[in-house]
């Protein structure tokens, strides 16, 4: 067994990154005479355009070419859903303010910009919607009737309870606000076809876009994706427009194409998060146990369904999060406006969903004068059984347990710990299912809750915090406990694949290309992990590449948390078919069995001897065997049904919870995150290192979702808050002062890549903690609940304080 997997190791681009030479689409040379775009976009929200005016645009200094949507060749289309409802360019009904109407083609980048600003509109505007009251009153949706998941009877228990709250939380959208804005480039190939280098999350989906639009195959189309400067969900679906109208440029002038956006054109062009308003009625008993709970929540979607439906039912699968509903409720407004359609975004939905049940936790605790965490604990899923295995019919090898020698682990085995039974035994459903009918096996937070608040010494902590809120009259503290059970999985079944394709050169060397995409996450870095340990050579030996459709074709989003659960498997069996090859060559030459050939060190060991992997990897290829393979995984074992709301929505959870401690100033609203302790649940993790950076980040961007982060569109739907002067994401010194950040020591029960979990998504809902906190901290001020909504900027919390001190 080699030393590679769950080893701490940097990223694999890290160096490029601090010293300026990692490469972005803005970083590439361009040949000559490219072209660079940029759009006309509407000035007003909704509208009819009745004229358009472009003498001025096409007279502009530098513009070789202007596009209309009657001048597109081919499928006038950029949607990601199947509903092709978001042409690329306007037909002449104007639905949100910032709608491409028009496309410039320039020999600059401020040249078409410029350009795009000279247009002369003759518009009919007509009244836009905007907010969640008005698409009601409008009947405005995306989808209808709503969607209503029921389990149980929730309307009759909740009558029965002995207690029962209603209330409302509404949460703003977020910005992605990633570091390298919207960019494309296309240059025009032999014989039609197109090359295009892309800023985006999901490769395959700008190929098909792309071959749409020029009326081509999509083997006609190859996209490449070395990195993103940060992605979030944002680049899942935002890149199709422009790496479309680099293409169509491109086929028309022959000539390569490039388009990038500036920050103000892509916070106004671009989705967002969604922001939802969730009411909530709920019966409980005096211990805090929620015996029926009904959520309504609403969700404005923007003029185009994108990805708002899988959003918005994600939203509802995370209704309960941690808890156990016998009776359940929830029903789901998926509400048309004239904004910029809302997208994926880290979590998609799931953030927005939790934020509901944990305000109903809240709401109760404070209503029975209970400690929080003791109602969520009430309210908790039973855990399983430590070592529980949950079935898979795609095997994986086990991981050793923490502090144990990998020499002395073999992972083809049952293990050397009970923890750790053999593949595929399943542990009998304890009769606690979802509000949508799964069975949960895998529940771990009754002792991740208690290790955590020991080790924050929250007991004392919370002491500490009453004794100071009673001699302080200005400064209030306050304690927030957040908790997360997240679904890893896509809903949209078919998508829970990967595919991989691996080399093995004559020298030991090897060349691997999956369909995962790389935005900083460290995904390429975890993978070359898994490939170095198939075949016991060090992590220097490999070597991955760009993202390349012509290399693994039929991409799935990276998105989701999947990218190393999928990924991962898939290289993993291309390694595994190159290796066994290379053992029947050496087995053969030491006439001794397959299974008795080993990969380790650098080495290849059979019959008692020992040689280097390049010489293995020599003998193979002089046997006239090939060193190539590919490799595909699919997740085993789901099923879903969205409009039932019933299935097996997902492989497995992912847990964690933080507890978070701040400092407001009742004078001002203004306050301070003083200190978070997280343990999160990352199974057997890949690479530690890694996935706490990915929880520290996650953490951070959740709070500044829920705290500062703030969209703000005017009476005209014109976004107010379009620029980093205007747009407040978290700094450094928003951190908080004391950050302790731990991994859960326990492998994945289900049959995973070396038993790890998913970590992109699940550690951004932590940043639930510190608003739970502030609300905590506002309670201090006087009688009655905060009930604060989000974003929960200074001014709000000012007047939360005010309420609470009039009351």
């Amino acid at each position: 067994m080699n030393e590679i997997v769950h080893k701490s190791l940097p990223h694999d681009a890290a160096p490029l990154h601090v010293s300026g030479e990692a490469r972005y689409i803005d970083d590439i040379p361009l040949p000559a005479n490219t072209l660079h775009l940029a759009f006309g976009t509407s000035p007003v929200a909704k509208g009819v355009l009745k004229g358009l005016d472009l003498a001025k645009v096409r007279a502009a200094p530098g513009v070789v070419a202007v596009l209309l949507a009657q001048d597109l060749p081919f499928a006038n289309d950029v949607s990601s859903a199947p509903v092709h409802d978001e042409p690329l360019l306007s037909t002449g009904t104007l639905n949100y303010l910032g709608q491409p109407v028009f496309l410039v083609a320039a020999t600059s980048h401020l040249a078409a910009r410029f350009a795009a600003r000279q247009a002369v509109w003759d518009i009919e505007e007509g009244t836009p919607i905007l907010t969640v009251d008005e698409a009601l009153e409008a009947n405005s949706y995306i989808e209808h009737p709503p969607l209503v998941w029921t389990k149980g009877d929730a309307g009759a228990a909740i009558t029965a309870a002995p207690r029962r709250l209603e209330g409302r939380i509404e949460m703003g959208g977020q910005e992605h606000f990633y570091l390298e804005s919207q960019a494309a480039l296309a240059i025009p190939q032999e014989g039609g076809d197109m090359y295009v280098s892309s800023s985006t999350q999901h490769p395959t989906e700008i190929q098909h876009k792309v071959a749409e639009a020029l009326g081509v195959p999509m083997h006609a189309v190859r996209v490449e994706s070395r990195r993103m400067g940060g992605g979030f969900g944002g680049k899942e679906s935002q890149g199709n427009p422009l790496a479309v109208a680099c293409a169509v440029v491109a086929r028309a002038t022959g000539r390569p194409a490039k388009m990038r956006y500036d920050r103000d054109d892509d916070m106004q062009i671009t989705g967002k998060r969604h922001d939802f308003r969730i009411d909530y009625t709920v019966g409980f008993d005096g211990t805090g146990r929620i015996l029926g709970v009904d959520f309504r929540q609403y969700t404005r979607c923007g003029w185009s369904q994108d990805l708002s439906l899988a959003v918005a039912d994600r939203a509802m699968l995370h209704a309960d999060n941690a808890y156990l509903m016998e009776h359940i409720r929830i029903e789901s407004h998926r509400l048309r406006t004239n904004m910029c359609s809302a997208t994926a975004y880290r979590g998609f939905g799931g953030p927005q969903g939790i934020v509901g049940i944990e305000r109903v936790v809240d709401h109760i605790a404070h209503e029975l004068g209970m400690d929080p965490i003791e109602v969520r604990r009430v309210n908790y899923y039973a855990d399983a059984p430590v070592g529980a295995v949950h079935g898979g019919s795609a095997p994986a090898p086990a991981a050793p347990p923490r502090g144990t020698s990998d020499k002395k682990m073999d992972l083809t085995s049952r293990g050397a710990a009970a923890a750790f039974p053999v593949e595929g035994e399943v542990v009998a459903g304890r009769g606690q299912t979802t509000p949508y009918g799964m069975d949960v096996f895998d529940f771990a937070l009754h002792r991740m809750t208690e290790r955590l608040l020991e080790s924050a010494d929250y007991a004392a902590r919370k002491a500490a915090v009453a004794e100071w809120n009673a001699h302080n009259p200005v400064l209030k503290k306050g304690l927030g406990f957040a908790p997360v059970k997240f679904g890893i999985s896509f809903t949209l079944s078919h998508l829970n694949q990967a595919g991989a394709l691996v080399h093995v050169y004559q020298d030991g060397s090897v060349h691997l290309n999956h369909g995962g995409t790389e935005m900083g996450q460290g995904l390429f870095q975890k993978v070359a992990q898994v490939a170095a340990s198939r075949f016991g050579i060090p992590l220097d030996m490999v070597k991955i590449t760009a993202t390349d459709t012509a290399k693994v074709p039929n991409t799935s989003a990276t998105a989701a948390s999947s990218g190393s659960d999928l990924n991962g498997m898939a290289v993993k069996a291309a390694c595994d078919t190159i290796r066994d090859r290379i053992a029947g060559v050496v087995a053969a030459l030491h006439q001794c069995a397959t299974e008795e050939v080993s990969f380790e060190g650098g080495e290849v060991r059979a019959g008692g001897e020992a040689m280097p992997f390049a010489k293995a990897a020599m003998l193979a290829y002089e046997a006239q065997v090939s060193l190539s393979a590919t490799g595909h995984y699919r997740t085993p074992d789901l099923s879903w049904d969205r409009i039932r709301g019933q299935g097996r929505a997902f492989y497995y959870f992912a847990h964690g919870a933080a507890l978070s401690e701040v400092v407001i100033d009742t004078l001002t609203g203004e306050y301070r995150f003083l200190r978070t302790d997280i343990l999160h649940d990352a199974g057997a993790s890949l690479n530690p290192a890694l996935d706490i950076g990915q929880v520290e980040g996650g953490y951070v961007q959740g709070a500044g979702w829920l705290t500062s982060e703030e969209l703000v569109w005017d009476g005209k739907g014109r976004l107010r808050t379009h620029a980093p002067s205007t747009y407040k994401i978290p700094a450094v010194s928003d951190r908080p002062k004391v950050f302790n950040v731990d991994l859960w020591d326990e492998p994945n029960p289900s049959a995973t890549i070396y038993r790890s979990k998913a970590v992109g998504e699940p550690p951004f809902v932590l940043g639930i903690a510190p608003f739970l906190a502030l609300s905590d901290a506002i309670g201090a001020c006087g009688a009655g609940y905060p009930a604060l909504d989000a974003p929960a900027t200074p001014e709000r919390v000012l007047a939360a304080v005010r309420r609470m001190r009039d009351a």
